[in-house]
Formats: C-alpha cells, structure tokens, sequence
C-alpha cells in the first residue's frame, strides 16, 4: 500500500488552520511545521498567507529557513498563498530591510500591490489545468510582476496582472483560495506530490 501522503503547514504565522483542514479534507496529513525536526519525511509543504516579512524573521530564529531552502532546491512540491508566494519568489519589490525569501519561483512580486487592508476584495478566476472558475481572495495581496523563463503564468486578473504561477513541483498565487473554501489548488499540490512520488519510484 502508498503510505498517506504527509503535507507540511509552515505554522509560524498567517491562516494556518484554514490550509491544513483543507488538506485533511482532501485525504492528507497535514504536519503543522514550527521547527527543524517537523520538516523530516514530508512529501509538500503549504506556505500559508500572513505578513511576509514576520515570517522569515521567524524561521531564521527557528532554525527552518535553511532547511526549507535545501528542500525547496531539492524539489519538495510547494504551494506558497499570498504571503507563502512572497517568500517563494527569487526577488520582492518593496521588500522591507534586510527581508529575505526561500527562492525558488523564477518571479518577481510586489508587496502589498493591491493596497491595505480595505482594498480587499473577493473574485473568481480561470487557472490553467483546473475547470471552471476558482474562488479568490485578495487580501493585501502581492502582484506577480515578472515571470522568468522557467516559470509559467498560470492565472491573471482581467488587466492582465498575473496572480498565480507553477514551475515544477512549486505553486503560488496572489490570493487565498482557502478562505472560499476552495480546494482544487490544494488539489494540485497532491498531484505535483504524486508526479514527484512516481519520478523517484521510477
């Protein structure tokens, strides 16, 4: 038998709970990741939204952004939301002093692109490779404003800003799906689990 699939929840800060009851639903285990140790035989990991900057302050005090780094590189699935894709970004613009990220995702984000906290705002979009319309959620979200080569668009906003990508087993998008209840990006990152599973099997 396939063991269950385990997926790390990065639990420093942000909507944490929200992620990991999504991927219960969904027939995972969800492994609440604050420390080194949590991070051993995950099969992905959900970088969930909150305020980028305290998050990578916090898992350099915890000893996890190494860690995540080398996983990252290594080719553990990753879905990074709002926050998470901030920290999966090679590059931020508005990043406050001395901000780093994880890297991986051959992109650029903007901070806070889409203003404060009143110009949230709820819509649906079309993202490649998944029918009908997703629910999304901006919530002082970052814009996707350069996607390299090895990075793909994978959704944008009627203007054109894009808002989510993929490059490999790594997903992140502008906004939180999880707050609509929506699944099906979650979904995705078990399907970037099982293609990295088979490849290593192989």
């Amino acid at each position: 038998m396939t063991s269950p699939v385990r997926i790390g929840v990065l639990a420093l800060q942000g909507d944490v709970r929200e992620h990991a009851a999504i991927l219960t639903a969904l027939g995972a285990e969800a492994v609440l990741v604050r420390r080194p140790e949590q991070l051993a035989d995950l099969d992905g990991l959900v970088i969930p939204g909150g305020e980028s900057s305290v998050i990578d302050k916090l898992s350099r005090i915890f000893g996890l952004r190494e860690p995540l780094r080398a996983l990252i590189a290594d080719g553990l699935p990753v879905y990074g939301t709002c926050a998470g894709l901030i920290l999966l970004a090679d590059e931020i613009q508005g990043a406050i002093d001395g901000q780093l990220t994880f890297g991986g995702l051959d992109v650029t984000v903007a901070r806070n692109a889409f203003g404060g906290q009143v110009e949230s705002f709820e819509t649906t979009l079309a993202v490649q490779g998944i029918d009908g319309e997703v629910a999304a959620t901006f919530i002082r979200a970052p814009l996707i404003t350069r996607v390299g080569p090895r990075a793909k668009a994978i959704a944008s906003l009627p203007d054109g800003g894009v808002v989510a990508v993929e490059q490999g087993g790594l997903l992140g998008t502008s906004f939180h799906p999880e707050m609509n209840g929506e699944t099906r990006l979650h979904a995705r990152l078990l399907q970037l689990v099982e293609a990295r599973r088979s490849a290593v099997a192989a």
